[in-house]
């Protein structure tokens, strides 16, 4: 017998699929992301077979931590890149970087050291510690913008001090200009249930400029198939998201 109540998925009409990633730790070695050229590639090629045509490596950089600079970053890009040419892999591969909100980023800005971002927008990925929200992020966004940068709040979703009153928190970075990345496993609750709560509610308010993979390994991608068949992720590409308008840039 057929049920007369059957849940009917919700359709979203034609949407294009992502073809640009600009948040990933696949560049080997110099993060918490893939140790090994062998495993770069792996995920490359997964990545490729998902229809990405694009992919913009983010590593860390973060003070005393991961003391990464454009030399260290952009070497180990050639490198990569290499390879990949070697294999005949298609795939258009770039660098930029994902900034921790501490002084040592603050001083880069104050001294107008050029940054590593991407985009004509200039879009520059920071965050900021999950626990504590960051006295310096209101004047970081202004010192950013006044220097060209367009600031990118990388997983605003994730941060357990915007947990409570995350609504009137976002909101009021939005309004300063910040864009929003959404990592695309949240969806599926991989980080845990208010990072899916929040990411879900930050899509509702279409507020999210770019979906990332935030790739680090292979463990991410397992959820990643899951997460790319939420409703929620449909939902999204069917906003105005600004992934694809890098696939020229």
């Amino acid at each position: 017998m057929i049920s007369l109540f059957r849940r009917k998925t919700k359709s979203y009409g034609n949407v294009l699929p992502i073809t640009v990633d600009m948040h990933s730790h696949l560049l080997p070695g110099i993060d918490d992301g893939c140790k090994s050229f062998d495993e770069s590639i792996e995920l490359i090629k997964e990545l490729v077979d998902l229809g990405y045509k694009k992919l913009i490596c983010t590593p860390h950089i973060m003070g005393d931590f991961y003391r990464n600079t454009p030399k260290i970053i952009l070497e180990k890009l050639d490198q990569l890149n290499d390879i990949i040419k070697q294999l005949g892999i298609n795939i258009e591969l770039r660098a930029a970087a994902e900034y921790y909100l501490d002084e040592s980023f603050i001083e880069r800005i104050r001294k107008e050291e050029k940054l590593l971002c991407f985009g004509k927008e200039k879009y520059v990925l920071f965050e900021t510690s999950y626990m504590n929200a960051s006295p310096h992020i209101e004047n970081t966004i202004f010192m950013l913008q006044s220097l060209g940068y367009t600031p990118v709040l990388a997983h605003p979703e994730r941060y357990v001090y915007l947990f409570e009153n995350y609504n009137k928190q976002l909101h009021k970075l939005h309004d300063k200009g910040v864009l929003f990345q959404v990592n695309i496993n949240s969806l599926s609750g991989y980080y845990s249930r208010p990072s899916k709560k929040i990411a879900e509610y930050l899509i509702d308010e279409d507020l999210v400029s770019f979906l990332g993979t935030d790739m680090h390994g292979k463990r991410h991608f397992e959820s990643l198939l899951k997460s790319r068949e939420t409703n929620h992720y449909k939902k999204a590409l069917s906003q105005e998201l600004l992934n694809n308008k890098l696939l020229e840039e």
